[in-house]
This record gives C-alpha cells, structure tokens and sequence, in this order.
C-alpha cells in the first residue's frame, strides 16, 4: 500500500480553508475536544462549543474557526500520523460530528439506481448480477441520468416499466417524487480518519460508498462538507428493503472525516456541485487494486433539494444532521472469481478523497471484531459536566 502523507489527507488548498473536527484527548481528561487547523497548528477550541452541533449552530462560525482562543495541540502532521497508528495514540482525529443525527441519502444517481435493482433482482446473489444487469439495460433503453425525478418524462416511464413489469421500489425512489433519506447511524457512533470500519460477518457481497456528506444546523443552514463511506451490505439488502437498517447501522459500518470544512468565500454549495470524488481499494491479501470516482454533477437530484427533503415543517432536527449525498459508484470488478463482482476482504484500505476536502483512509473489519461503541450521549454529558 502506498504510505500517506499529510498532503495526501488535507485540503489542496488547506492554508486558506475553515477546517473544525474533534480529536479524543487523553488529558487533562480522556474524552474528546473540538479543533480547528490553523496552518499546520491544531488548536482546542472547545470553549467555543462544547459540541460540534453547538458550533455550527453559531451565527459567527467562521469566525470562530478563525480566531478562537485555545491549547494549541501540536501540528497537524502529528495528529494525522497518530489517527493512522495502530492503535491510535492521543490525540488522533475522531469523526468531525457529535450529536447531530446521521442521516442517508441513497439511490440518487442514475448507475446505483441500476445497481440497487439489479440487487433486489438478484435476491443477494452476486452471481446473477451480470444476466440481469444486460436484461435490465435492455428493458429500460434510457439514460436515466438525463430524466429528471418527478417529472413527467419519470412518470411516463415509470407507467412504461410497470406494464411491462420492471417497475421497482429502487426506481420509485430514483425517479420518482421523494427521495430514499434513512438513519444511518446512531449520533456519536460514527468513526474518523484511520479508524476501521465495520462490515457485518453475515455478508459476503458488499462494497463502500464514497460520498460527500453535508453539516446541516437546525435552522436548515448547510454550514459545510466533509467526505464519508456509508459502508454497503448489497446481499443484505437485495434480500428486502425492509432489511435496510441491518444492512447500514452496525458497528463501525458509518465513516465520516477527515475534517468538516466551513463554508466561506472560497468554498460552497456551488463547490460541491462540482466536485469528483475518488475512491481507491487496496487489497492487503490479494494485491487487489481499484481506482474509480463520483461526479456530483452527475447527481439526479440537487444537494439543496435533499436537505429540504430531510428537514422541513414535517420533521425537525434541533441538534443539525450531517447528510450523506449518495454515490454513482457502485463496483462490479470481479475479485473473487467470474462473475462474482467486486467484495470487501478484511484489510482493504479504502480511501475516499476530493481536493477540497481531503481524504478519508479506513481499513475493513468485521462489525463484531471491532472494539464495541461505547462512547455515547451519557457518556458526553458525563465528560462535559467534569470540564
């Protein structure tokens, strides 16, 4: 595997960006503190918080991320090196949120929608994708990336597929009105930069997904973007939709960082829109190597038009969310053997990277042979109230 460097894992453009995580200290307490990255200093700005869901409810965020007063923590390149030990040594990186709701959107560019039914068609079984995967190109004859959800051409083929019998519950949510948004994971559960994610040992066919995930206050404001691996259990949830919350929200299987990066004049919604996000796979066991990437001008439904699908007069979220986007990246390299398509193996390291976000780096494990989460709402409340 080729060794990183902190130019590998930071912002191209790192100098001159808004840049806040959350990094687990080990005095004066154990217990994480909010950071902020000032050239190549990390700063404890914890005084501003004390979560990260009350920074970025602050009117004066960027700001604060610029000039708060704080324990300076050492360089960045220290934290970025004790993050991707094993084990971690403190401080090291955390993932960037805290009691914000995780929430997901999937199914929200044209190839995943293709992969999710050829999922569900496939009942879990990789061996089937290819058959079905020619069958179903040919009964759709369409680039679903040019018809627009909800309108009249998505209904008019959504009419054309059900009399034909090729509708599905993946194309109703792809093309159809209303977007997929499901809880990912639990707040506080989610894992950083260097941390393992978690694969449940029941799958056998899965892959990550690499995304952009917005930070989202309760007032609906996007406050700004880091990269995420919603982790994805395709034999699970080929098998039903109705096992979607045992396919995503396990131990360890929601990663989220490096850093969130603020919005301010240099970066933005429109920024984002624009961005590709990468995706490198390296085997440990097998020399196993994939390289692809994720346009988000690809996406078929707008970032703004999510979180306003997420967060309205129909459901509130005082503590903010951080929203996964989606992704178009759905693999199908066989690894296994013809046919088998494209599974995770314990050791991969995955790297999910954009240059104005950075990079998320996590290794594969198994959910149950990971350390267990244990650092939840009481237990924060318990380390705020010492502080």
């Amino acid at each position: 595997m080729i060794p990183l460097s902190p130019t590998d894992l930071l912002p191209a453009d790192h100098h001159k960006a808004l840049l806040v995580g959350r990094a687990w200290l080990d005095s004066p307490q154990p217990g994480p503190a909010l950071i902020a990255l000032r050239g190549n200093e990390v700063i404890d700005i914890s005084a501003a918080g004390p979560t990260m869901a009350d920074l970025l409810e602050r009117d004066d965020l960027a700001e604060i991320v610029r000039t708060s007063d704080g324990a300076s923590l050492g360089s960045i390149e220290t934290l970025l090196a004790n993050s991707l030990a094993t084990p971690p040594k403190a401080p090291y990186l955390l993932a960037p949120c805290d009691v914000q709701a995780i929430k997901a959107c999937g199914v929200t560019f044209a190839v995943s929608l293709m992969e999710r039914v050829i999922e569900e068609q496939a009942g879990g079984d990789p061996a089937r994708t290819v058959a079905l995967r020619e069958d179903l190109q040919t009964l759709i004859g369409k680039d679903l990336s040019r018809i627009v959800p909800g309108s009249d051409e998505a209904m008019a083929l959504k009419e054309a597929l059900q009399a034909r019998g090729g509708w599905s519950q993946y194309m109703e949510v792809g093309i159809g009105p209303d977007a997929e948004v499901f809880t990912k994971a639990q707040p506080l559960s989610s894992v950083g930069l260097g941390a393992t994610v978690g694969l449940h040992p029941a799958s056998k066919w899965n892959n990550p997904e690499p995304e952009i995930v917005l930070a989202v206050d309760s007032r609906v404001r996007v406050r700004g973007a880091t990269l995420g691996n919603d982790v994805n259990l395709r034999d699970v949830e080929g098998r039903s939709a109705l096992l979607l919350g045992k396919a995503k929200d396990n131990n360890a299987s929601s990663a989220i960082g490096p850093f969130i990066r603020v919005f301010d004049e240099r970066f933005d919604i429109d920024t984002l829109r624009q961005c590709q996000v990468s995706l490198r796979i390296e085997g440990a066991d097998d020399d196993f190597l994939l390289d692809d990437s994720s346009d988000m001008c690809e996406i078929s439904r707008d970032p703004l038009d999510l979180v306003g699908q997420t967060i309205g007069a129909h459901h509130q979220y005082p503590d903010g969310f951080m929203l996964y986007l989606g992704t178009m990246f759905s693999p199908i390299q066989d690894r296994d053997g013809p046919g088998q398509g494209f599974t995770h193996h314990p050791g991969d390291r995955v790297t999910i990277a954009t240059p104005s976000l950075g990079a998320l780096v996590n290794e594969v494990g198994y959910s149950d042979r990971l350390p267990p989460w244990t650092f939840g709402i009481r237990q924060l409340m318990q380390h705020l109230s010492r502080g």
